[in-house]
């Protein structure tokens, strides 16, 4: 057996500032068989000094074996998703990269450095690693007990990539942004529309950023806000008046006014037809549209226009039913309250009958359309990774979809307890889905919902 075959693995970590005037060289052993997490958290394997390494993240990078039998062992690092980065050699991690001797890997842009080497097992033993950790953890609590670093004192002085992923900073700016907005419409005849359409665009972007944190992948803003625009400019289109002919003309899906002589049967049926799978195709138009782009791109534009799994299809598929709650909503429901309760009570009282409905319309899009199209958006995604069954797969979730969606319109103009109902179970069925499909996700290690946890 040769000293290659008996060779194990370990990261020399290189001094920095007061680390180097100590001449300590910490190394750390990686074992054949765990992985080692690096970061900032005590939990990790190797932990970092905050006071020192402030653009490390808590749990920053991981270190994997590649189970190999009857050779030398190799490792594997790969980035937990972290604010600044991994780099290996210079080169910021896309995704993983196996490891060779002399290989630097610095953790951020200006974060700890540390090489990878081969040592053998008398050189030195992976039963050390604990015993070292514990001598680097305590230090590093003497360490931060003695000093008071800028960035404790002045938070702010933080990265800003650190505020931006990991404070919610983006989301609360807007919020700042949409109530100045809403403010200044307030008390104005002329502006009473565009504050309504502002407020529902920004409850439909809190609905849909719960749902996106839910999913936990990744997707370009601006892909989702394609999506959303050309559902919302499809609605405007010829298109609509045609779904409405051949769903409603030429199949039984004409909407009854009144549910008062309708049988729940037929009106289920007329519910189906007419809004179910009428609807639910109509949504999915754009989705399918953002997989046919993404066929004709190549890597990574092709993962980040298109679909490439269950978590792009949910995502697509909640934005384009984010836009069409937002077009129904405002185009339709909300106008025709607001005009009947005008006529009765005045301006102002029509007015506040139309906030009464355009809130729990909006907000409850999460249990009503984004539930539908996020449903049959995993089964998009699902039938991209399984496209041998492809059409039997879509065909399942068209018309899954239809029925939820159905149920909730035929529940709907009958009791109020039984819409709740319906509105549970399809909130349930969307979040089964997304629970299903972060099992699924080929990146289900980089995804931020999922990236601690094992692949079942």
């Amino acid at each position: 057996m040769t000293g290659q075959d008996n060779a194990e693995g370990f990261l020399q970590q290189l001094p920095r500032g007061s680390e180097g005037e100590s001449g300590i060289v910490h190394r750390y052993p990686l074992s054949r068989t765990q992985e080692v997490i690096v970061g900032r958290d005590s939990s990790c394997q190797i932990v970092l000094d905050s006071s020192i390494y402030g653009t490390v993240s808590r749990r920053h990078a991981v270190f994997r074996p590649m189970l190999t039998s009857g050779i030398q062992p190799r490792w594997l690092v790969c980035d937990l998703n972290s604010a600044n980065g991994t780099y290996v050699n210079g080169h910021r991690l896309a995704q993983c990269q196996e490891l060779r001797a002399g290989d630097r890997i610095t953790l951020g842009y200006n974060g700890a450095e540390f090489v990878f080497e081969y040592t053998t097992p008398h050189a030195y033993t992976q039963q050390s690693a604990p015993e070292e950790a514990a001598k680097l953890v305590g230090r590093s609590s003497k360490s931060s007990d003695r000093t008071v670093s800028f960035t404790q004192l002045f938070p702010i002085a933080a990265t800003a990539k650190d505020l931006t992923s990991k404070a919610y900073l983006i989301p609360g700016v807007l919020t700042v942004i949409f109530v100045v907005l809403m403010f200044a419409t307030v008390g104005r005849f002329e502006t009473a529309y565009f504050n309504q359409i502002l407020v529902a665009i920004y409850l439909a972007g809190a609905a849909y950023y719960f749902i996106y944190q839910l999913c936990g992948k990744r997707k370009p803003w601006w892909t989702i806000l394609g999506v959303a625009i050309a559902s919302f400019l499809m609605l405007l289109s010829p298109i609509l008046p045609l779904f409405i002919f051949v769903f409603r003309g030429l199949l039984p899906g004409q909407i009854p006014l009144t549910a008062d002589f309708v049988s729940f049967p037929e009106l289920l049926m007329r519910m189906f037809f007419g809004a179910g799978l009428m609807e639910e195709l109509l949504k999915a138009l754009p989705v399918f549209c953002a997989y046919l782009i993404g066929q004709r791109l190549n890597s990574p534009w092709r993962e980040r226009i298109g679909i490439a799994e269950p978590l792009d299809g949910i995502l697509l598929g909640t934005a384009s039913a984010m836009s069409f709650t937002l077009v129904e909503t405002l185009r339709q429901y909300v106008p025709e309250i607001t005009r009947g309760a005008a006529f009765q009570g005045g301006i102002g009282v029509g007015q506040l009958v139309g906030f009464q409905l355009l809130i729990p319309r909006i907000l409850g899009s999460v249990a009503g359309h984004m539930a539908y199209s996020g449903y049959f958006g995993y089964f998009i995604g699902l039938s991209v990774l399984k496209s041998r069954q492809r059409w039997r797969i879509l065909g399942v979730g068209y018309l899954s979809a239809a029925v939820l969606h159905a149920l909730w319109n035929a529940t709907g103009l009958l009791s109020g307890l039984l819409l709740a109902a319906v509105g549970v179970v399809s909130y349930a069925f969307l979040a089964a889905a997304i629970l299903k499909a972060r099992v699924l996700s080929p990146t289900r290690s980089q995804n931020f919902a999922t990236r601690f946890g094992k692949r079942p």
